[in-house]
């Protein structure tokens, strides 16, 4: 089932800077205006601290956006948030790299970088 719960665990190499990198080609929300299908790749890469997040949970994450209305601007700020707010990384970027929707072509991305 869908769910807004991101789960994390132990990092195994919190005294080293790396890179973790990951996509999701089918990720889909709605169009809060016209309610139709918006399907986008979400590509995430970040640098964790302490935690990393478990990748099942991020699934069921991602599921959750299939049924919700929203801009691509706002549910990739979003995910960045929710990343941000779950494992605390050093630096994190999202990308939303949308789909052709009446004859335009949108790329969405937002970053972070830890104070």
């Amino acid at each position: 089932m869908p769910s807004q719960t991101l789960d994390t665990f132990p990092n195994p190499k919190p005294e080293r800077d790396y890179l973790i990198r990951f996509e999701t080609p089918e990720f889909t929300c709605l169009c809060p205006k016209t309610g139709q299908p918006d399907f986008a790749t979400v590509r995430v890469e970040y640098v964790p601290d302490r935690l990393c997040v478990e990748l099942k949970s991020w699934k069921l994450y991602l599921w959750s956006y299939r049924n919700q209305g929203t801009f691509h601007e706002a549910v990739i700020n979003r995910i960045l948030d929710d990343l941000v707010a779950s494992v605390h990384p050093r630096r994190a970027r999202v990308e939303g790299d949308f789909n052709v929707r009446g004859g335009i072509h949108t790329t969405v991305v937002a970053e972070y970088q830890s104070p």
